[in-house]
Parts: structure tokens; C-alpha cells; sequence
């Protein structure tokens, strides 16, 4: 079976104070969940043991002159053993292409750290019925060979319901996952077994109803990790589902 995972993308958010939150969190993790943060690069030297961690981002390069860029060695190097590639705030932000991220994910990798891979479409997209055409674009150009379940994760964000209070309904979440799987077991040996999280607005309400669905192994959640209060109801949903 795919690993059940709750992963927290804190963002641009928190200063050594939110080392509180990070406790409550590791102190309260459910058994049988991987839960994980990826907090600002800052502050993953300040976290508590016990906490897996990520990074939200990394440059391909091992080392040199990228003023401002951290190595997947570096986020390794200071706790991280998970690490975000291609966010939609970073593909927007950043101008990050799919040849961007599948050199990112080759060096997360190399670090010896397993990648969650995001892909998502924009509202334009879906009312264009492009959804589907603009995911296996997306996986197919960002993953590189290699792939394994072991190093890879997938989330589905869909651009439109990040950080908006949207959340896709069941029925589009579950078509989506599903597709993504059948995609995952033609390219991969173990794609069934990769994990697919699904991310965009999830919260303690709605989180019982996602994981529900036969192919939705967890979350990657942005606002509601920054809370144990928020969290742990995510996370605790997900290991009784």
C-alpha cells in the first residue's frame, strides 16, 4: 500500500516562535502516518527532533555562484529529508518549467532525500477540459527517469483552490487520482504505490471525505499546518481512513 502522509508547506511563514507549534506537532503525529513539514529554510536548524522535515524548494546545482539558492545537499545537510518541487507559486513565481523541476527533483534524489512532486491545473484550464492534458504534461515532463515510490511522491494542487478557500469536490479530486494513478502504473514498475496526496484548501472539516477516496494517501497542506491545533485533526483523519 502507498505510505499514508500528512505534509505541512509552511511557506514564507514563521520565525523561531512557531518552534512551539513544530513541538505540538511531533508530540501529537498520529502512529501509522508520516507527518512532515516543510517550514522556511531558516528554520529547519530550529525544529525538534523527532519531526520529519522538508525543504520547499531547492536549486539543481550541488554548489556555485546562485546567490540566494540552496542545494538539495544543503536542505539535507541541515534536517530535511523530504523536499517540495514544482509548487504553482514557484513555477508562477520563479518562471520554474517542467525541465526546472525535473533537474530539481534529479538533485533532491541525489541527496539522497525523496521528492514531492506537485503538479496542478489553473482554473482556465479545468473550464477548458485541459485538466488532464495539462497533469500528464506536467508529470510526464517534471519526473525524471528513476522514479521510484521510494523517492517520489505526487500532489495534486489544483492552482485554483491553493490558499483561495476552494476546495475541488470529491467526484474531481477522485477523477483526477485516479487518472494520475493509471499514469504512475504505465510509467513505473511501482507506480501503484506511489503516493498521491492532494492538496488545496484541506482542513480538519474536509479532510475525512478526501481520504475516503480509493487513491488520496494523504494531503499536502499550506495554512491549516501552521496550527497543531489545524494539523493534528488532518493528520489523525488520515490514519483512521
Amino acid at each position: 500500500m502507498p505510505q499514508k502522509i500528512a505534509a505541512g508547506n509552511w511557506k514564507m511563514n514563521g520565525l523561531r516562535a512557531a518552534r512551539a507549534e513544530a513541538e505540538a506537532i511531533a508530540a501529537g503525529a498520529p502512529e501509522g502516518v508520516v507527518t512532515l513539514i516543510c517550514p522556511p529554510a531558516t528554520l529547519l536548524g530550529a525544529m525538534p527532533e523527532g519531526l520529519t522535515l522538508g525543504g520547499q524548494a531547492c536549486h539543481p546545482a550541488e554548489s556555485g555562484a546562485h546567490t540566494g539558492d540552496l542545494s538539495a545537499a544543503m536542505l539535507a545537510d541541515a534536517g530535511a529529508a523530504w523536499c517540495l518541487a514544482g509548487h504553482s507559486e514557484r513555477r508562477t513565481d520563479h518562471g520554474e518549467t517542467d525541465a526546472d523541476v525535473a533537474a530539481q527533483v534529479s538533485a533532491i534524489w541525489t541527496a539522497g532525500m525523496a521528492a514531492i512532486l506537485c503538479i496542478g491545473e489553473t482554473l482556465e484550464e479545468r473550464e477548458a477540459d485541459r485538466t488532464l492534458d495539462v497533469l500528464f504534461a506536467q508529470l510526464d515532463g517534471a519526473l525524471p527517469e528513476g522514479a521510484t515510490a521510494a523517492n517520489t511522491v505526487v500532489a495534486y494542487e489544483p492552482v485554483w483552490a491553493i490558499g483561495t478557500g476552494k476546495v475541488a469536490t470529491p467526484d474531481q479530486v477522485d477523477a483526477v487520482h485516479d487518472a494520475l494513478r493509471g499514469r504512475l502504473e504505465d510509467r513505473l514498475a511501482d507506480g501503484g504505490q506511489v503516493s498521491l496526496l492532494y492538496g488545496g484548501s484541506v482542513k480538519a472539516g474536509n479532510a475525512a471525505e478526501l481520504f475516503a477516496l480509493d487513491h488520496v494517501n494523504g494531503a499536502l497542506v499550506g495554512g491549516a499546518s501552521l496550527r497543531a491545533e489545524d494539523f493534528l485533526p488532518i493528520a489523525r483523519a488520515l490514519a483512521a481512513s
